[in-house]
């Protein structure tokens, strides 16, 4: 069986995260600007990529390489055809996050937007070690709903799978997850959103001592 997330059209989940009582679309995009700002970096890598939102905030001055990442081979073909202007820079990768983590090439930064939820602690971790960066940041979804983390929009129906895959997030167990693998919290910033939800930006640094195998 696919997973849910190779069968929403991108049109469906571009138009449902920027309706007015969503506004994650545009909330990513703000957030993405500064993450790729954030650090001295010159190699990253995007997991879950989607259609590329934020990465017009790359700056081709500063980065050599970025890698856009997704188990959905449309949500690529549209990030290449949307930004040419990038294709020195910009590589995109057709990755299942959870089945070939050995597919990830390294990079010093690793952004993940709205991704954890969807692979789980573990599969992070596994992605993290394998691409192995100096830093990570990423953005998590929390919910005051359990019932109905999906906001209600005229796309909703395209959503209905995301069940099977989907993990509800909570700050302090991703950080406990990241410190056993040798990364240390270093930022958290939380952006409000409708219906009561918000987006928390998380960020950590490889701990300079060591970086621990991940518990298998």
């Amino acid at each position: 069986m696919t997973n849910p997330c190779e069968e929403i059209s991108l049109d469906d989940y571009e138009k449902h995260m920027s309706l007015d009582s969503v506004r994650q679309l545009q909330a990513l995009d703000a957030i993405m600007k500064e993450q790729f700002a954030a650090y001295p970096v010159e190699t990253a890598a995007v997991l879950g990529v989607a259609g590329g939102n934020g990465l017009e905030h790359i700056d081709t001055d500063k980065f050599r390489r970025v890698y856009g990442v997704d188990i959905n081979a449309d949500y690529l073909s549209a990030v290449s055809q949307r930004y040419p202007q990038l294709s020195e820079v910009l590589k995109c990768l057709h990755i299942d996050l959870i089945n070939e983590t050995e597919k990830l090439p390294q990079a010093q930064l690793l952004i993940a937007n709205l991704l954890i939820e969807y692979i789980g602690y573990r599969a992070f971790q596994r992605a993290v070690l394998q691409t192995a960066p100096e830093y990570v940041s990423c953005v998590i979804q929390i919910n005051t709903d359990e019932e109905q983390w999906v906001s209600e929009s005229p796309y909703l129906r395209a959503f209905d799978r995301l069940d099977e895959v989907h993990n509800q997030m909570e700050e302090k167990a991703l950080t406990a997850a990241m410190n056993d693998i040798g990364y240390s919290l270093i930022l958290q910033e939380t952006c409000p959103l409708p219906n009561g939800k918000a987006m928390v930006r998380v960020d950590f640094i490889r701990n300079r001592l060591s970086l621990k195998t991940s518990k298998s």
